[in-house]
C-alpha cells in the first residue's frame, strides 16, 4: 500500500532549481533529472522505510543517475520530503529544515 508523499516548499524549490540547472547544461537533462526524482518518490511512497535513517528519523534516498539525494521523514500515514539536494552538500542545508 502506498502512502502520500508531500514535498515541503523548500524541496519543491530544490527540485525546480536543479531542473533549471540541468536544462542549462543540456536541453532535456532537466526532464531526465525530474523523472529520476519521481521514480524515487514513487519507490518511497510504496516502501517508505526501505532507506536507512541518516539523522533524527530523516531517511535518505539517492538518485541513480544524478548525485542528488532525497531527504524525507516517514509519518504514520504520509512521507514528508525535506530536501532534494546534491549529496555532497553540507548536511546543515537540510538539517536546518527539520
Amino acid at each position: 500500500m502506498s502512502v502520500p508523499v508531500v514535498l515541503r516548499p523548500e524541496a519543491t524549490k530544490d527540485t525546480e532549481e536543479a531542473v533549471g540547472y540541468f536544462d542549462a547544461l543540456r536541453p532535456g537533462l532537466g526532464q531526465a533529472f525530474l523523472i529520476q526524482v519521481q521514480e524515487v518518490l514513487l519507490r518511497v511512497s510504496g516502501m517508505p522505510e526501505v532507506h536507512g535513517v541518516v539523522w533524527r528519523n530523516v531517511r535518505a534516498a539517492r538518485l541513480r543517475r544524478f548525485t542528488y539525494v532525497v531527504y524525507y521523514r516517514v509519518h504514520k500515514d504520509s512521507v514528508e520530503v525535506l530536501a532534494v539536494i546534491q549529496g555532497n552538500r553540507d548536511a546543515a542545508v537540510w538539517q536546518n529544515r527539520e
